[in-house]
């Protein structure tokens, strides 16, 4: 293969370069001050504090954020990454995800050739966002699962006498994570000064559940104009439970639909596979040079494509 050792160098480099930014970043030293603030939810912006304060691991990354701010990609994938729980930055994920796309394009390059290595670098480059999605979806329904107990618990509180913020305090100290976590940092922010509406207002933005969205517009429109807050609420609590019973009953009805097109996608790719270690003569010549390169590009397209026109007729809004 023509130009092989140069590619091979080239991709070496570029896996040892990402192997090395990983480590950096695993044994990096944080900021204790900035971790214990952060814990608080305070962040250097609400301290008052410039961009000089910023400590060493937030700064290295600072151009890569400004890259994928520039292209509307950062606040994107940054709001993606705190619904999904994880403890990434946006240009700290993106490294993650080109480092994928590495492994796949330097794994099938080597083994079969560019066009499988082009193959395999798109697979590494999904992977992660594919992963994020699904994680991001996960917890939004968690904590969608979880708002009626919460909402049953609020609703008792306020109705012993306890305050809105001292009932919040009940939640994070009687409920399991994740809505946990999310009423600790309304909690936090609350005893930092923050105005009730406006901490319930973020949590909302960052939970992005409709039903999280709606008890909390319940909360802030309460407070504005007066009511029982209790009542109202146990209300709210009626109606999501109804929401989450439909959707499981329609889940249990597409149950069988779903599981076809995970079958549909996965078992050329699985047979694909398959033959390369049993008969890589066999299927190598779809690889070969030449328009017979297409088929299997052509192949995996149109398995993708069939692949989100399942989801899509699966996806059932509630």
């Amino acid at each position: 293969m023509a130009g092989g050792p140069l590619i091979f160098s080239i991709l070496l480099s570029l896996s040892v370069l990402l192997g090395f930014i990983g480590l950096w970043f695993l044994t990096s030293v944080r900021d204790p001050i900035e971790e214990r603030m952060r814990q608080y939810g305070v962040t250097q912006e609400l301290a008052g504090e410039g961009e000089e304060a910023e400590p060493r691991r937030r700064r290295a990354w600072t151009g890569l954020t400004r890259l994928l701010s520039g292209f509307g990609l950062g606040p994107k994938l940054a709001r993606s990454l705190m619904r999904a729980g994880f403890p990434f930055t946006a240009a700290e994920f993106t490294v993650i995800i080109l480092a994928g796309a590495v492994v796949g394009f330097t794994v099938g390059t080597l083994a079969m050739g560019y066009t499988l290595g082009l193959v395999l670098g798109l697979v590494g480059l999904a992977l992660p966002l594919m992963y994020l999605r699904y994680k991001e979806g996960q917890r939004v329904r968690t904590i969608t699962w979880q708002l009626p107990d919460a909402l049953t618990l609020l609703v008792g509180a306020l109705r012993a006498g306890l305050g809105l913020s001292q009932a919040l305090q009940f939640l994070v100290d009687n409920l399991p994570p994740p809505i946990s976590a999310e009423f600790a940092w309304v909690t936090r922010a609350i005893s930092l000064g923050a105005p009730v509406n406006q901490a319930l207002r973020e949590m909302a933005d960052r939970v992005g559940s409709d039903d999280v969205a709606l008890v909390v517009t319940a909360i802030n429109v309460q407070s504005e104009m007066g009511g029982n807050l209790a009542e109202t609420l146990e209300t709210i609590s009626e109606t999501v439970r109804e929401r989450i019973r439909m959707f499981r009953q329609v889940r249990v009805l597409t149950a069988q639909q779903r599981l076809s097109g995970y079958i549909l996608t996965a078992a050329p790719i699985f047979l694909a596979f398959w033959l390369f270690v049993t008969q890589p003569d066999y299927i190598g010549r779809l690889f070969q040079p030449g328009w017979i390169r297409l088929v299997p590009i052509g192949a995996l397209v149109l398995q993708v494509l069939g692949f989100l026109t399942i989801r899509k007729i699966m996806n059932i809004e509630i």
